[in-house]
């Protein structure tokens, strides 16, 4: 993905965008009745009067703002509701719902069709014949709020909720594992050092990467017949002075310049390119559960049942669909097994430790995954079973309980 593509659908997503487009739709909707007026035969026009056209739209002027007022108070308290209960990192996902930016993106746009329309059947923009348009058109707007509206009812009920939250969550991260389990090193081959010599280009700025247009790199590599080894992938933490990539090969300024470009660098993680954010958010939303506070081990389990899924899901697209390396000219970093299940599960096993259930769980979630991954996924398992096991040990006090969890982890031999 090109950087000006991933820069243009991030920007696609904010609330603003939808609502401004409904918006200019409600505005040229309204006036376009009068550009299509010699359409309809002037018989036709003189059978539908203005006070009809004018008491629809002045009952949607009327309804249609505070409707799309306490539509954005219910997606504020939602926001606010997931940011104590599940995790601030959520957020993210809860603004870029289209159901709920539709929603009020409909109801501003019917507000402004209806107060524009007033104003041009008040000044006689249309004329008998442009009346009949305007009537169609108003029915059909009505129409469709009415459909949103019964729609925007149903997304009500669970908009924010912890376990809606976490769906969201989990189709964030398994997108993102998908695309990069079938690219593991971002369609380049695997990472290698660079030779004695190599031109060192650092970040100039500090943030996290977000994005890495691996085509644009080999692209301008190719051209320049340079080598370029990438030292980090989005997600990881930059400043100034950190190494973003070794280049094997003579450059100048220009080219340097156009080979940071390829870099986008933002003040925080996202979850488009980073898989592992996604996975760190889930293990969060456990942590809270499991905070004294809180004191819910039910989503953790949840929570530990998704992560097996997202899991599994990187399992089997990389046995699915290996890279075939099309940018031959990136040595890229590739992302392991070991730090997979550590983002998932170390947290957890953590936080969770004092806690038998979630425990148990844990050790049934990792031998699943040794059950269903390969060698790297066998050995991961084996390990955080261990160390939850450990960990479980020191906070457990009841020895049934400990011989549970001791039964559990000997599955995974």
């Amino acid at each position: 993905m090109s950087t000006a593509f991933y820069t243009l659908r991030r920007w696609g997503r904010r609330p603003f965008i939808r609502v401004a487009a409904f918006s200019v739709g409600g505005v040229v909707a309204a006036l376009a009745s009068a550009v299509l007026a010699p359409m309809v035969p002037a018989d036709l026009g003189a059978s539908i009067g203005a006070d009809a056209v004018d008491q629809i739209l002045s009952v949607l002027a009327t309804s249609m703002l505070p409707v799309a007022t306490f539509s954005l108070s219910t997606i504020v308290q939602a926001y606010g509701g997931a940011t104590n209960t599940v995790t601030p990192r959520a957020v993210t996902l809860l603004m870029q719902d289209t159901r709920a930016q539709t929603a009020v993106a409909s109801f501003i746009g019917a507000f402004v069709y209806s107060v524009v329309g007033l104003i041009a059947l008040k000044t006689h923009f249309y004329g008998d014949q442009g009346r009949v348009i305007l009537f169609g058109l108003t029915l059909l707007v009505l129409v469709s709020v009415v459909v949103t509206l019964v729609r925007w009812i149903d997304t009500l009920t669970h908009l924010g909720r912890v376990g809606e939250t976490i769906d969201a969550i989990e189709a964030a991260a398994s997108d993102a594992v998908r695309r990069r389990a079938e690219a593991p090193y971002l369609g380049g081959l695997p990472w290698a050092p660079a030779p004695a010599g190599a031109e060192r280009l650092d970040a100039a700025t500090t943030g996290y990467v977000q994005h890495v247009d691996a085509a644009a790199l080999d692209a301008l590599a190719e051209a320049a017949g340079l080598t370029l080894h990438l030292a980090v992938l989005p997600g990881t933490f930059v400043h100034p002075g950190r190494l973003l990539v070794a280049i094997d090969g003579a450059t100048d300024a220009a080219l340097r310049d156009r080979i940071a470009k390829a870099f986008v660098i933002g003040d925080r993680r996202t979850f488009d390119d980073d898989p592992r954010f996604g996975i760190i958010v889930l293990s969060e939303v456990a942590q809270r559960a499991l905070s004294t506070s809180i004191n819910d081990p039910g989503t953790a389990i949840d929570v530990i049942g998704t992560l097996v899924r997202v899991l599994a899901l990187w399992d089997a697209r990389r046995a699915a669909a290996p890279e075939a390396g099309i940018h031959p000219r990136l040595r890229v970093p590739g992302i392991t097994a070991a730090e997979l299940f550590e983002d998932a599960f170390d947290p957890i096993a953590r936080d969770g430790a004092g806690t038998f259930l979630v425990g148990l769980r844990l050790q049934k979630a990792l031998a699943a995954l040794q059950a269903i991954g390969g060698p790297d996924f066998q050995a991961a398992a084996r390990a955080h079973a261990d160390l939850a096991l450990l960990r479980a040990e020191g906070a457990l006090t009841l020895e049934a309980d400990l011989t549970r969890l001791r039964e559990a982890r000997a599955t995974l031999a």
